[in-house]
């Protein structure tokens, strides 16, 4: 009689166990990430790779994570628009890319954990420090301040008589400001004269090509933030109209026509913040993880593109990309 009861009592955790898990399974909490960015039909390998970050820790997507995206539209004005639109909403964690939108975030909420994917996070006042973030933020820094005087050594190499170099940037990323005044000092030292052209919305970049091309500047180097990556066919398009050889810091850009490109790899800073978020959903604080750099920086060159300009890459440049595109 003992045996049978066991026999029973086995069989119906046989039975119970799978519908146990089922119950679970379908308890399981689904959490809401708020998301300020382009739109993903622009660079949509960078949300996968985010996707991807989440992914590999067992979060995803219509599983138990659903996304609240909000776009700029190019109008980074609405920022704070948008960023208290998700507050409202409760999402249980913001992911915010730029320093423009991570500033709003950061004004918008100090307990919704914020993710973020800037650059010169300390320098530009976003966090306390790398190792020790503080409040509610944490993420993936890039430090494209102190690659400037390698990205000017490489232009030389690539255009060794260039002299007058026109920069483009928003000065209203704070991110970028810095580097701009690292770039003007790096060129400095190169013997290169440097012309600000200064973008903050659409309609800022015709008077900055009618300049740059009045000018004669014989290089272009462009700063990659959201204003820049969202006008990038209008930058290329005017680079190849105008016959300027023009270096970016992302190589999403050479990808869309660009000449060449140095800089941290945004796929990787993604999948990177992407883990991040996933740490945060389970429970750590962004307060005790520290920001986190990319480790993988690429240099990528557009034959396609020099040859329409007329430029010859000298091997030793060519040697040394990560891609070329033929």
């Amino acid at each position: 009689m003992r045996r049978i009861g066991l026999a029973v009592v086995f069989a119906l955790g046989l039975v119970l166990a799978p519908l146990a898990a089922e119950a679970q399974q379908q308890a399981e909490k689904v959490y809401r990430v708020g998301w300020i960015g382009s739109f993903p039909t622009a660079t949509p390998h960078l949300p996968a790779a985010f996707r991807l970050g989440l992914s590999e820790h067992g979060y995803v997507e219509g599983k138990n994570v659903i996304f609240e995206m909000r776009y700029h539209e190019g109008k980074l004005q609405r920022y704070p628009e948008l960023t208290a639109d998700l507050v409202r909403l409760q999402v249980d964690m913001i992911f915010a890319n730029g320093d423009q939108a991570i500033k709003a975030a950061k004004e918008a909420t100090t307990t919704i954990p914020i993710v973020m994917l800037g650059c010169d996070a300390v320098a530009a006042g976003l966090v306390s420090s790398l190792a020790r973030p503080g409040g509610n933020i944490t993420g993936v820094t890039c430090i494209y301040s102190e690659i400037a005087s390698k990205q000017l050594e490489l232009l030389r190499e690539m255009l060794p008589r260039a002299r007058r170099i026109a920069l483009l940037y928003n000065p209203d990323d704070p991110s970028k400001a810095i580097q701009g005044r690292e770039t003007e000092a790096a060129a400095r030292a190169l013997g290169m004269t440097v012309q600000k052209n200064l973008v903050r919305d659409g309609a800022d970049f015709e008077g900055a090509f009618q300049t740059i091309g009045r000018e004669r500047a014989e290089a272009l180097v462009v700063f990659t933030e959201n204003l820049t990556m969202f006008n990038r066919a209008r930058i290329i398009e005017f680079a190849s109209y105008n016959r300027t050889p023009a270096m970016y810091t992302a190589r999403e850009f050479v990808d869309s026509g660009g000449l060449f490109s140095y800089g941290p790899s945004l796929k990787e800073m993604y999948k990177l913040a992407g883990g991040y978020a996933a740490k945060i959903l389970k429970g750590a604080k962004p307060a005790d993880l520290p920001v986190e750099q990319p480790t993988k920086f690429e240099l990528v060159i557009n034959l396609k593109t020099a040859k329409a300009l007329g430029l010859t890459i000298p091997q030793l440049v060519l040697g040394r990309a990560d891609h070329v595109i033929e």
